[in-house]
């Protein structure tokens, strides 16, 4: 399927959710920057490992327990190969927050210090601006943001005058999950690394959606989470270059972690395990791995020019929608769109679009700095994926225009 022409709508057959009913309209899901929906393929691998190999990992002889083993770690090697990594440089783990987390516990905080600076991005989600300022306040180190232009698309030239001496990390997202702009990271991490500073970026919204070369991106450390590219919920993983691996403390203590316990010390063990404490997330990341030989069967090149025809055909079929404004409008773009209707609040529009069987988010979109840079509250975002359809995006226009009228 990866090298001809895909059948757009047998493939959204494999999508089960997607044929229900929702107040009595057929679902239109346009939520997936939100969470992305699983093939049948992904819950059945789920469902046959707990009916047919379900045990513990890494702890067992048992043939149950080897086989979870291997599943497991085809999965990471899966994951590894789809990013272009090397698989023992790739800490699996619950998704991007905790990723960011790690990077921020386990790399940032033993090292900055007073007079040490973090720059951050305007349109940066949540879980890519809280963890740094928590550092920040036990450090000592300051903040700096980088900003957008009035289309959603960085001001590189700002940018890259605040990488000053004193900035250590540069913490970016590859695609904003508001206003789909897609950043150049490979410049910017070059730009970056020529100063010698660290740079982290969020790959959330891109890994579902575009062809991946984690390698070419230059960066020091890539977070992506599992649920937004098809896999089950509490899976992601932190790609991280092995001399930050090999030279960062344990972010969390516990069982698997280690080679040897003893009460005068404890021998950790190597990365990426050394990072992985406890019982992780089976069941989830052997799906994860169906996920990933989903998306590669149908080729993520064709993933991204399906979305960006889907992206093209709502955008200006939004744009000739009476009082619609629409938020963001990069050079290059992910098949998002944040939007508003003059007169209208957000969470309104949402819950009467759901009346009509359409789902979109609305609120800040964990995205308060965002939001504060265009002066409203939220804004509602429809954001699609490979299994969406032209005719969606004509029940979605159609609801939002008897939508408009209620409101209006």
């Amino acid at each position: 399927m990866a090298g001809g022409a895909v059948d757009w709508a047998r493939v959204r057959e494999d999508f089960p959710v997607l044929k229900r009913q929702v107040h009595g309209k057929p679902l239109v899901y346009l939520d997936s920057a939100n969470t992305g929906q699983k093939p049948a393929r992904v819950i059945d691998t789920v469902d046959d490992f707990f009916r047919n190999h379900n045990a513990n990992v890494s702890r067992a002889v048992h043939a149950l327990g080897s086989e979870a083993t291997e599943a497991y770690e085809a999965a990471r090697g899966k994951l590894a190969k789809f990013l272009n990594v090397r698989a023992d440089e790739l800490v699996l783990c619950s998704g991007t927050t905790f990723a960011i987390n790690l990077v921020a516990y386990s790399w940032a905080l033993p090292r900055l210090q007073p007079g040490d600076a973090i720059v951050v991005t305007r349109m940066e989600h949540h879980a890519n601006i809280v963890p740094w300022q928590l550092v920040a306040q036990r450090t000592g180190a300051t903040i700096k943001v980088a900003e957008i232009d009035e289309n959603g698309d960085l001001d590189l030239e700002q940018l890259y005058a605040l990488l000053t001496a004193e900035v250590k990390l540069l913490a970016v997202t590859h695609v904003s999950n508001v206003l789909g702009t897609v950043n150049p990271v490979r410049d910017i991490c070059r730009q970056a690394r020529k100063r010698g500073i660290v740079t982290v970026v969020d790959g959330s919204q891109a890994a579902p959606h575009r062809p991946l070369d984690v390698a070419a991106i230059g960066c020091d450390f890539y977070a992506i989470t599992g649920h937004k590219m098809a896999g089950p919920t509490g899976t992601g993983a932190l790609w991280a270059r092995r001399e930050h691996l090999d030279a960062m403390p344990p972010f969390l203590g516990g069982g698997e972690m280690i080679k040897q316990v003893r009460f005068d010390g404890t021998v950790f063990n190597d990365a990426p395990h050394k990072f992985e404490a406890g019982t992780p997330n089976i069941a989830g990341f052997i799906g994860l791995g169906a996920a990933v030989d989903y998306l590669s069967a149908i080729g993520m090149a064709n993933i991204e020019a399906r979305e960006q025809e889907l992206l093209a055909y709502a955008t200006d079929r939004l744009d000739r929608t009476e009082g619609v404004r629409i938020f963001g409008r990069a050079r290059e773009k992910a098949a998002v769109i944040s939007f508003l209707i003059e007169g209208a609040h957000a969470h309104d529009l949402a819950t009467l679009l759901d009346l009509e069987g359409v789902a979109v988010r609305s609120g800040h979109h964990c995205a308060h700095p965002l939001m504060q840079h265009f002066g409203v509250p939220a804004t509602c975002r429809a954001s699609f994926a490979f299994y969406n359809t032209f005719d969606e995006i004509d029940a979605f226009i159609a609801a939002l225009e008897k939508v408009r009228k209620l409101l209006l």
